[in-house]
């Protein structure tokens, strides 16, 4: 048994369990899954969509990973980098307006607004083999048609560092039955990681009402990723302007796809309360699976038909993916292999970014 420090927080109710693993390193080596199942239990735990772990990082301010209440592992949360920006501007670990976040998505920059947290989202993903969605269509996927059962559904498929299938209705979104078909598409065999799901209704040419299936925890209160996905596939739709605001079931955010192709998200981040667990701790069977410091891997991969290998750098290792730097430029969607000895990890995987920084480039790698 031990005792846990941690921080309830949430964006527009979507709540987190928000757990500093630079004051409690010793964090990072139980079984997180484990962690995220127990601890975002509504009835047994404390309850949570989302734990949120605060890590250090070796090329960013900070790093975050972020769990599901089913334990999985995602990608990056949009609600969750505000309330993880106002954690740290709130107990001085960095007196910077704009902060860097390492995360499986790439690095996020959430900066200071008045009482609120916006966020550059990035760049959306468009290209279906990077969203990715097992559709053979040119970019971007628009009313592509979806059979759920006796319903026929149109869906833009949208990445923002995280999938996305956004569904405009006709009928209103309050009265929908999300908790019966976001789950169906959420787990449809289109989306080989599965999907995040958005139901939406069009108010104005600047203003949105949605609801979101999350996928790994279900309806939730509101989604700072999804809302992204939402206002990007609404321009693309040509039913909005560029600045919107969305409403959601815990409130409003507000969405500009600006144009320089980013897109800035901005909404409250509120601490509801500190407290101390006591967990059943479950370790890690094998603790060098998910290295903390930096090794030295070769990765191989086919260029123009011929295999090629080069050395990098593995600056991190999650549940379902890694960080590299190297002197050569991987492409989003490339399929690699690697090898780390004495670790244990799929032996394959796939770019899901990269990026030149100065004199080398940076590269996230999801396992497949």
């Amino acid at each position: 048994m031990i005792e846990i420090s941690f921080t309830k927080m949430h964006g527009l109710g979507n709540d987190f369990i928000l757990i500093n693993c630079i004051e409690q390193p010793e964090i990072i080596n139980l079984e997180l899954e484990d962690l995220s199942k127990t601890l975002c239990h509504r009835r047994f735990g404390i309850g949570a969509d989302q734990i949120l772990l605060l890590c250090p990082s070796e090329i960013a301010d900070f790093n975050m990973k972020i769990y599901n209440a089913d334990g999985s592992e995602v990608e990056m949360c949009g609600n969750g980098i505000r309330c993880l920006a106002k954690y740290i501007w709130d107990r001085g670990l960095s007196k910077k307006d704009i902060l860097e976040i390492e995360t499986l998505a790439g690095i996020i920059k959430p900066e200071r607004a008045g009482d609120m947290v916006k966020v550059d989202m990035g760049e959306p993903i468009l290209e279906p083999e990077k969203i990715p969605v097992a559709i053979e269509s040119p970019p971007p996927i628009i009313d592509y048609p979806l059979q759920i059962e006796e319903k026929n559904f149109k869906i833009t498929c949208i990445s923002m560092g995280n999938p996305h299938a956004v569904i405009f209705l006709n009928e209103e979104v309050s009265d929908f039955p999300v908790s019966t078909y976001g789950p169906l598409i959420e787990r449809h065999p289109i989306f080989p990681n599965k999907t995040n799901v958005e139901f939406v209704n069009v108010q104005s040419r600047t203003r949105l009402s949605m609801r979101v299936w999350e996928r790994g925890s279900g309806e939730t209160m509101a989604c700072g990723t999804g809302a992204s996905a939402v206002g990007v596939a609404a321009m693309l739709k040509g039913l909005t302007e560029r600045n919107i605001s969305i409403n959601l079931l815990g409130g409003d955010l507000l969405i500009h796809w600006h144009a320089n192709n980013h897109v800035y998200m901005t909404g409250p981040a509120v601490e509801v309360f500190q407290g101390i667990v006591h967990y059943s701790a479950a370790y890690r069977k094998d603790r060098r699976r998910h290295p903390r410091r930096s090794c030295s891997i070769a990765i191989e991969f086919s260029e123009k038909g011929k295999s090629r290998s080069i050395p990098c750098t593995c600056i991190d290792i999650s549940e379902s993916g890694m960080g590299i730097t190297s002197d050569y430029e991987l492409e989003i969607g490339q399929i690699i292999s690697f090898k780390i000895k004495d670790v244990q990890h799929p032996k394959s995987a796939v770019v899901i970014w990269s990026k030149k920084d100065q004199c080398q480039y940076r590269a996230g790698l999801m396992f497949i």
